[in-house]
């Protein structure tokens, strides 16, 4: 089966009912259908939370995670092992990247999955990890 990583820019896009909202839904909905699994960083759904309450408020956050909850999304933390942060870290320091997307990323390059986003921040991490450009 294959994996897909979301990143926060996906998530909020869907939440926002952006342009690629519709693409995004689909890739839930096959989700839940078992055609795919899709994944989240704990750090990047750390994110939307802080996002959400800052536009907002600290309960509209506590809103917007259990909606997070209710799909099928697996939130994939860090690990006692560090792997994930020392890959995290290296993509922070070899390329132009906010550090939770470097924890997307990161993901991604572990699970072998493929990136969901449409951050052209990811642009140049394209020659380490497989994208799905949301346009």
């Amino acid at each position: 089966m294959a994996t897909k990583v979301l990143d926060s820019w996906a998530l909020i896009a869907f939440f926002e009912d952006e342009p690629v909202a519709d693409t995004v839904e689909e890739l839930i909905h096959r989700a839940a259908l078992d055609r795919h699994r899709l994944l989240m960083s704990v750090i990047n759904w750390g994110e939307i939370y802080y996002n959400t309450m800052r536009e907002t408020s600290q309960s509209e956050a506590e809103a917007r995670i259990k909606e997070i909850a209710s799909l099928p999304i697996e939130i994939v933390g860090v690990g006692d092992d560090l792997k994930m942060t020392r890959q995290a870290a290296i993509f922070k320091a070899s390329y132009r990247v906010a550090y939770a997307d470097a924890f997307a990323a990161a993901l991604a390059k572990e699970r072998r999955a493929e990136l969901v986003t449409g951050n052209t921040e990811f642009k140049p991490l394209e020659k380490e990890i497989k994208i799905k450009w949301l346009k």
